[in-house]
């Protein structure tokens, strides 16, 4: 029911592999097992990062010793420093497995290593690096020399170039183009001998255009108007007030919240009550706005510090804010606990390296990066600014207010934690309950007698930084210090207990044409604000015309739209991207402007026919001589189901709602999302994990989606409204009701044989639950969920 009318053997097996590995996580670990000492192993970007930054300080700091090339102790033939070692195994056969049974002492091996058993946490990472198939980067040249990492040479790497104005190339067909871009596109398929596609007929292009810019289908009104508009700027109106609608913002917020690993409900031990959707409603807002993109990134770490942003804009410190938080047990020695805490910076560095520049900063967290101009004090730098934050509730009020309501929050807080260790009190239980009350008094006079406290109060942060000091034998506290910054130093090998030199706050090393400049204002998240798009702007720039020509197109100029490092894929049209990111910056960092040029230009309007002689030339659409048929993502596909028949409720912003309400009829970006636990929707239709920085949607087709659109009380129920709304439309007539469904599902007529079918399905007179049957199928169609 799911797969697209068109596709290859290659594109079936991808998501059937997808599925098989998420859902059968041993039987995945069984056959990277047997197999893994006898093929090369296929590196995505996160496979590696997760090497980098995981497995191979682990691998140095526990097993090299006895299973290098550099020592004179080999055991068993193992060695674990190398991709071609590892693939060879040792004397007890494939890596994989000798690895895990020597780490549970298993089937008659010894316990490694011998003196000192590994934690927990360290098993389980080996075994999720096997799970991964032993991902093992090192055949791939690293920019570390002898003497450290040659800056000079890594700063002439492609993506960190400065930007420039580039002239067109010049062109065979001259007819063609329509925007620059066409003819940077053209050039190249002119190269392969390839020619693009015609433009795709008018009721395909607005259903297209439609859903990219706004998540939501056209209505027959809306075709047929555009469709006989004869004027010849007709598709530039109909693009202009896609831009302008407020549903824009709700669209690509959905986008940036996959990149900022957005939920509603974070971990059930995150302190604060702010609202989380303030954020979500900051980001839409933000680009129906059409903020600079350049703004939009600096408000979102540091609003607070920026004199000319106003209060509300401190919902947008939710990106960091909202990051994951891990359980800190204090009743653990302070190194265990300091070891919570480096994880929690690494979790910000990451996805600020990975949204804003592309680059894999994690990495660098134990050594310097293999392959990326990053050192390890680059790390420490960025993790001093991460390190004197404190994740905080944030009043959108002017600032004496909103030093009132702090005030308010940290009295609230204290009486509660009182109020919490009297009732654990059990042996004064009576003497402690009038305690109790009156405390709890003097909460709620508090929360009555001072303005904004309540409903303003957004996820965000505040100056202060952490120190994690011992509490006695194996005890520790978390001692926060407001508005005192510090540095941190080194941890040798990612060890929090084995420190190293102190580094300045500061930017990546990489971005400076002499040594880094020190952050002196505070933690020094404005100055990285300021540095991303001052400093790394035509990185910065790059990157995020990337993610949006992904979005339209389908497909990245850079495949790896979060790693612009070495290790990332080239740019397959690398004028074009330049000469889109220069274009975007001179116009402002403005998200419209670049929206309008991609969805205006011929390649993007090409129709997406398929052409066996093209198809030979070029398999994957690479050089774009058609449109690639799309996937709407789970978001678009149930807003489309109440879109057409006619219950979205289209009301903007707001607390977030049950997506298993039946009552739920407003669009799905305002539906809750848990970190810890997805409603099935979303679990079983690709949406990301709210955990991480997620740089695209995978698409997959499994056995459970199609049982969930065939069996869920969500499409029973959109069925039924359907054909409510059909009789509304169409008191009589089932001939007409069908062209009706036709025209609002998918945008055109039914062909004669497609009424002759619903004809002979519906039987005559249709009974009410063959018209349910029939609107069910329809809503699950291929043509439903896919965008021509």
């Amino acid at each position: 029911m799911f797969m697209p009318p068109t596709v290859d053997a290659t594109s079936l097996r991808k998501p059937f592999y997808h599925y098989w590995f998420s859902m059968r996580q041993t039987i995945a670990m069984l056959v990277a097992i047997h197999f893994t000492s006898l093929t090369a192993i296929a590196q995505s970007p996160a496979d590696i990062a997760f090497f980098e930054s995981k497995i191979r300080p682990l691998l140095i700091e526990r097993c090299h010793k006895c299973h290098s090339t550099n020592t004179k102790k080999q055991r068993g033939g193992l060695m674990l420093d190398s991709a071609a070692a590892i693939r060879t195994g040792g004397d007890n056969g494939p890596a994989a497995k000798t690895l895990l049974d020597a780490v549970h002492g298993r089937n008659n091996r010894k316990q490694m290593p011998p003196k000192t058993k590994l934690s927990a946490n360290e098993v389980a990472l080996l075994e999720e690096w096997v799970r991964r198939g032993l991902p093992f980067p090192g055949e791939t040249k690293s920019v570390i020399a002898k003497g450290g990492i040659d800056w000079d040479k890594s700063r002439a790497f492609w993506s960190f170039q400065p930007l420039r104005p580039i002239a067109p190339p010049k062109v065979r067909d001259d007819a063609w183009p329509i925007r620059g871009i066409d003819r940077f596109v053209l050039a190249d398929l002119e190269k392969r001998g390839l020619t693009p596609n015609a433009a795709a007929e008018r009721r395909v292009l607005i259903r297209r255009v439609t859903f990219d810019l706004i998540g939501l289908p056209p209505t027959p009104e809306e075709i047929d108007a555009f469709v006989q508009d004869d004027r010849p700027d007709a598709y530039a109106q109909l693009v202009d007030r896609l831009l302008a609608s407020p549903h824009h913002g709700e669209k690509w917020a959905r986008f940036w919240l996959d990149l900022a690993r957005y939920c509603d409900i974070a971990e059930s031990w995150a302190e604060g009550k702010g609202q989380a959707w303030l954020y979500r409603d900051w980001v839409v807002q933000a680009l129906n706005d059409d903020m600079p993109y350049d703004r939009f990134v600096r408000m979102q770490l540091a609003a607070d510090l920026m004199p000319d942003a106003e209060p509300r804009h401190r919902a947008a410190l939710g990106f960091i804010g909202l990051s994951p938080t891990y359980w800190k047990e204090l009743q653990l020695d302070k190194d265990v606990i300091k070891g919570v805490v480096a994880e929690e910076w690494e979790e910000r560095i990451h996805t600020f390296g990975s949204t804003f520049l592309g680059l894999a900063l994690g990495c660098a967290r134990c050594h310097d990066h293999k392959f990326d101009p990053v050192s390890v004090e680059d790390y420490y730098a960025l993790a001093g600014v991460f390190a004197s934050v404190k994740q905080t509730d944030v009043a959108l009020l002017e600032e004496k207010s909103a030093q009132r309501v702090r005030e308010a929050i940290a009295q609230v807080q204290t009486l509660e934690a009182k109020i919490k260790k009297l009732r654990a009190d059990n042996a004064k239980q009576a003497d402690n309950a009038k305690v109790i009350a009156g405390a709890e008094a003097e909460i709620a006079a508090i929360k009555q007698t001072t303005p904004g406290y309540g409903g303003t109060l957004a996820r965000g942060v505040t100056e202060a930084s952490l120190h994690v000091l011992a509490d006695g034998p194996n005890r520790t506290k978390l001692d926060y210090r407001p508005g005192v910054p510090q540095n941190v130093p080194v941890q040798i090998r990612g060890n929090p207990s084995s420190e190293g030199p102190t580094v300045p706050r500061r930017f990546l090393t990489l971005f400076s044409k002499a040594s880094p400049k020190p952050f002196t204002q505070g933690s020094g998240r404005r100055e990285l604000a300021d540095a991303i798009v001052y400093d790394a702007g035509p990185l910065a720039a790059r990157v995020i015309v990337n993610r949006i020509w992904k979005e339209h197109l389908g497909t990245g100029l850079v495949s790896t739209p979060s790693d612009f490092g070495s290790q990332g894929a080239r740019p397959t049209h690398p004028e074009l991207l330049d000469d889109l990111a220069e274009r975007f910056v001179r116009n402002g960092w403005s998200l419209r402007w670049l929206h309008r040029e991609i969805v205006s230009s011929a390649t993007y309007r090409q129709s997406g026919r398929f052409d066996a002689k093209k198809h030979a030339i070029d398999p994957d659409n690479r050089w774009h001589w058609r449109a690639n048929r799309r996937r709407l993502d789970v978001e678009a596909w149930r807003d489309a189901m109440l879109a057409v028949n006619g219950s979205l409720d289209r009301t903007r912003g707001g607390p977030a709602l049950d997506l298993g309400d039946a009552k739920n009829s407003r669009r799905t970006i305002y539906g809750v999302v848990k970190r810890r636990e997805l409603h099935d929707l979303l679990r079983l239709f690709d949406f990301p994990d709210p955990t991480t920085h997620s740089a695209g949607r995978v698409p997959t087709t499994t056995a459970l989606q199609q049982l969930y659109t065939l069996n869920s009380p969500l499409m029973r129920q959109q069925a039924q409204a359907l054909v409510k709304r059909l009789k509304t439309d169409i008191p009589m007539g089932d001939d007409d009701r069908i062209r009706r469904a036709y025209g609002m599902l998918f945008g055109r007529t039914p062909t004669e044989n497609q009424l002759r079918l619903a004809r002979e399905f519906l039987g005559s007179p249709a009974s009410d639950e063959m018209w349910h049957q029939y609107a069910h199928v329809l809503l699950g169609s291929n043509e439903f969920l896919f965008v021509d």
